[in-house]
């Protein structure tokens, strides 16, 4: 036993002044990442007449969760996370699926103004959502969709960079498999459901949390196009915590928090995924 305690303390070797460089550096990073959510947390445990001093103090003097009562209690905040969960999952579902098939359409299939289109499709990239949110607001009124679910939907689901990360995935899906398959009688549609989509799994895993990621975040699409406080999303309800007297900033940085919750949780359990998605679809070394 002692010679084996000894053999594992000659084993460990002193850390390399790189190695000491590189972890300061870490930390250093990680500190500046963790110290909004940190002041968050903070500012939501204290009281609106505190959480309104300045300059602002990091601790609490007294810690209450006055704030967070007050936000399930006055807000209408698990409709608001209802809506955000329908919206992200239905824009996620649909982007995943446009994304899919136009990927390998243009990956695989040859047809006449294969490259116009595909111009097109990615000038989508050169464009800010804010430009298009006038137009887009105009065809959704004309459309009746205005204060409706799909008013917020539909328009988030024109994925122009999912549709070149999937198509950038299936150029290096080896030809010779499809062709393999299709000897055996396979159509194009059967390749594509048991041959290639288990195959893109991983990047499929990438565009869907990406997706999902960007839609609960959005704030200026919905905000544009209800104006129905029962059709809120979370960052849109959130912005709503004001009362005569201003912005009410610990029930304002409670929800933040609790907006953000099923993000980390996301990142928790899928960054697996996500770090096989990226190295999957080719994008990794450009």
């Amino acid at each position: 036993m002692t010679t084996a305690v000894q053999v594992s303390k000659r084993s460990r070797r002193p850390w390399t002044p790189s190695q000491i460089v590189l972890t300061l550096l870490g930390v250093a990073v990680s500190a500046v990442f963790v110290a909004p959510i940190a002041a968050a947390l903070f500012t939501s445990l204290k009281s609106e007449a505190e959480a309104a001093e300045i300059p602002p103090h990091w601790l609490p003097r007294t810690w209450t969760t006055q704030a967070w009562r007050a936000l399930w209690s006055t807000g209408n905040i698990g409709n608001w996370f209802i809506n955000s969960l329908v919206v992200s999952v239905l824009v996620t579902a649909i982007v995943l699926t446009v994304a899919a098939l136009a990927g390998y359409g243009f990956a695989r299939t040859e047809f006449r103004g294969k490259g116009a289109l595909m111009g097109v499709v990615m000038s989508g990239l050169m464009i800010s959502p804010a430009v298009l949110g006038v137009p887009l607001f105009t065809t959704v009124q004309q459309m009746g969709m205005v204060d409706t679910y799909w008013g917020m939907i539909l328009p988030q689901c024109a994925p122009a960079a999912m549709v070149y990360i999937l198509y950038k995935f299936f150029q290096g899906v080896p030809r010779e498999l499809e062709e393999a398959a299709f000897i055996d009688g396979a159509g194009r549609w059967r390749v594509f459901f048991t041959i290639v989509l288990p195959l893109s799994r991983p990047s499929l895993a990438a565009v869907g949390i990406f997706t999902f990621i960007a839609s609960w975040n959005n704030f200026l699409w919905p905000y544009m196009v209800t104006n129905n406080p029962d059709l809120m999303t979370m960052p849109n309800g959130i912005a709503t915590v004001m009362n005569s007297y201003g912005i009410q900033w610990a029930q304002l940085m409670a929800g933040g928090l609790m907006a953000g919750l099923p993000l980390i949780v996301v990142f928790v359990f899928f960054q697996r995924q996500i770090v096989a998605g990226v190295a999957h679809t080719g994008l990794a070394g450009q």
